[in-house]
């Protein structure tokens, strides 16, 4: 997801799609874990994701602070 689609969403939103990556990214770390087979490109993507979200969520505090 870019991060201009994330601009036009609110933060109620943000945090739970925050959630959400967030779970995906232990699941990933469990699967790792448990030595099933996984692709190691979805930890770079799920982590670029989170960032992009939390960014987006301090620009908006800051904007409104």
């Amino acid at each position: 997801m870019a991060a201009a689609d994330l601009t036009e969403k609110s933060v109620d939103e943000l945090t739970t799609e925050l959630t959400a990556l967030c779970r995906e990214q232990f699941n990933l770390r469990m699967q790792q874990g448990s030595g099933q087979e996984i692709k190691p490109h979805n930890f770079k993507r799920v982590r670029r994701q989170i960032a992009r979200i939390k960014t987006v969520i301090n620009q908006k505090q800051a904007a409104s602070a």
